[in-house]
């Protein structure tokens, strides 16, 4: 490697090894050390491939302590590679202040491209591309995570969260009281063996997650809210009821299916609670 110390930033696979890049298993065997979230998880990845580099740990609960560490060492002409379990170090994970510590410290850095969970199932979404924000994992406390969300209720660029399968049905539930009907997808185990993308609405991912329990680490993309303009005006839907706002889609030609979830997005209401009501009609 070079004589002057350097920090890489190198993506691992986030499931299906065949993903990792000639570049990052090149670098991987070549720096002085390597830096990573969970040396155990790591080690497993440098076997496979046969790379033979010192390891140490750099995690959330040793940043502190550890990222001055390891500035010294690259100030002192080491070279390092940063990883994480999966995918790109530095999102949603610790390496982001070890990133800045260099930066601020005068050590060059450098970051090869590779896995990333969040743009992987954003295409695979199959929603709006051309605009979207990331949320990463929302607060673990119920009131917290439901004021993030009412934050980002209006945002109308297309939204990345992440989540636990723990709490993956308790944030799906918060974002149907709060955003209304929306369409979504669901994925979980992205190039694994049990890859799974569910697209639908918000409630009806409920109803999925209800009857099959939630597995694996999950990635939700969230269409953006309905620009201004493109939602009636208040006076429109004054003094309608959830029928008579029914019919008024399906009076200019719309299907019933599709009248149901046009007003379950635009009343922000519950689907089944306006297919109850669409019933008689």
């Amino acid at each position: 490697m070079e004589s002057q110390g350097k920090l890489y930033v190198c993506p691992t696979p986030i499931g299906n090894l065949e993903d990792i890049t000639l570049r990052v298993l090149r670098v991987l065997g070549e720096v002085d050390l390597i830096a990573a979230e969970d040396t155990r998880h790591t080690i497993k990845l440098l076997n496979h491939f046969n790379i033979k580099k010192p390891l140490t740990s750099y995690h959330e609960h040793n940043k502190r302590e550890k990222g001055k560490v390891l500035i010294q060492k690259l100030l002192n002409g080491e070279s390092i590679a940063l990883v994480s379990d999966a995918g790109m170090p530095g999102i949603s994970d610790p390496g982001e202040d070890l990133i800045r510590l260099a930066i601020e410290n005068g050590v060059e850095v450098t970051a090869l491209p590779g896995p990333t969970a969040s743009v992987l199932a954003l295409v695979l979404s199959g929603l709006p591309t051309g605009k979207f924000v990331f949320e990463g994992f929302l607060p673990s406390n119920k009131k917290d995570r439901r004021d993030t969300l009412q934050n980002i209720k209006n945002e109308e660029r297309t939204i990345i969260l992440y989540e636990s399968p723990y709490r993956v049905k308790a944030l799906l539930q918060d974002m149907l009281e709060i955003f209304g009907e929306r369409n979504i997808a669901v994925c979980r185990e992205l190039t694994k063996k049990y890859e799974e993308v569910f697209r639908g609405s918000i409630e009806e991912s409920i109803e999925k997650f209800t009857q099959d329990e939630p597995k694996g680490e999950f990635i939700i993309i969230v269409k953006g809210a309905d620009k201004a303009e493109d939602k009636p005006q208040v006076e429109e839907l004054e003094g309608l009821s959830i029928k008579e706002h029914l019919l008024k889609y399906i009076n200019e030609g719309m299907s019933k299916k599709d009248a149901v979830k046009r007003v379950s997005e635009e009343r922000s209401l519950p689907k089944n609670e306006v297919y109850k009501e669409s019933i008689e009609i």
